[in-house]
């Protein structure tokens, strides 16, 4: 069997991966940068278990990054062990710590309010993206919960707002979903339709829903961005000795925090709705929603009262 190039055993990998249904996005762009770090020329057989480590390790403090690496790169090579085009995995035997699990900020209302009002002044010169479609934008990640890759993803097609309901296509575990709106979500984006930049696409392109001063559809990146920015000029920050900063993915976090948190002032049976919020998310497994349940104080309060009322009396409140 001829040596194959790395860069050209990489992409025929990337291919398998995707010809099984899965969007592969994250592994794809790791793999392609471990082949560019080698050389477009390089032969998959002559890659060193130095150059390897030297790739995992990257130039800065070791973080998760290692790990999700190390899968990147553990998968690729039992592929290409298993069609011959090396014999072993040269990969390292002994692998660090994982460090504690990332903690999600929670914004509280107060620092909601000073994001939105931030976002009418952050600017400095020209900007793709006019503050009225940031901030609208923002209300409807906190309204719904989505998230931010949905968000840019949504075409025109995909908002109804005769019905107040979104249609999420293929996202994260190729599952597409409905997601209604209430009336204050509504209005934000009624008023946005009717006043955003005309979208500029060519024939046969999907029409964006959220656009740029130029027309075009707006870019993940531009936008967490633009919410770094808005989030500093606001004074929100983490105070919890964190070396990570609110992210603009944290309000799907804070979303779904709050709503639990609600029902259980309202008294409601939050262990039977915690089965519709998870559907309502996209979420593959229902745990990845319960961990929201021991998140905040606020909540912890609010579970810790309903207990406690129910030990007392043997009643649900």
């Amino acid at each position: 069997m001829n040596p194959l190039n790395l860069s050209d055993l990489v992409e025929r990998y990337i291919s398998y991966r995707q010809s099984l249904g899965e969007r592969f996005y994250s592994n794809a762009f790791i793999l392609r940068a471990f082949a560019r770090s080698l050389g477009s020329q390089g032969k998959v057989g002559d890659v060193r278990a130095e150059q390897i480590t030297a790739f995992l390790n990257g130039t800065g403090s070791l973080t998760n990054t290692w790990h999700y690496k190390y899968g990147a790169l553990n998968g690729f090579y039992n592929f290409a062990k298993s069609r011959g085009h090396v014999t072993e995995v040269p990969l390292p035997t002994k692998r660090p710590k994982r460090l504690p699990p990332f903690v999600p900020y929670i914004y509280s209302r107060e620092e909601l309010r000073r994001l939105l009002d931030a976002t009418g002044d952050y600017q400095r010169g020209e900007s793709s993206l006019a503050p009225f479609t940031f901030r609208t934008i923002l209300l409807l990640l906190y309204g719904t919960g989505l998230r931010d890759g949905e968000v840019v993803r949504l075409n025109q097609a995909d908002v109804d707002l005769d019905n107040s309901l979104l249609t999420i296509r293929h996202s994260k575990f190729h599952k597409s979903r409905l997601v209604p709106f209430g009336p204050r979500v509504s209005q934000s984006l009624t008023e946005y339709a009717a006043s955003r930049t005309a979208p500029v696409t060519k024939s046969g392109e999907d029409v964006p829903f959220f656009t740029t001063c130029k027309g075009t559809r707006v870019i993940l990146n531009t936008l967490q961005s633009h919410f770094r920015r808005v989030r500093a000029r606001s004074g929100v920050q983490r105070s919890d000795g964190a070396s990570y900063q609110p992210r603009l993915h944290d309000l799907r976090h804070t979303f779904a925090v709050h709503r639990l948190t609600s029902w259980y002032q309202q008294g409601m049976d939050v262990q039977k709705l915690v089965y519709q919020l998870s559907v309502y998310l996209g979420h593959a497994h229902l745990a990845d929603t319960q961990v929201y349940l021991s998140m905040t104080p606020d909540l912890l309060r609010e579970a810790n009262a309903r207990f406690e009322f129910y030990a007392k009396t043997g009643e649900q409140p």
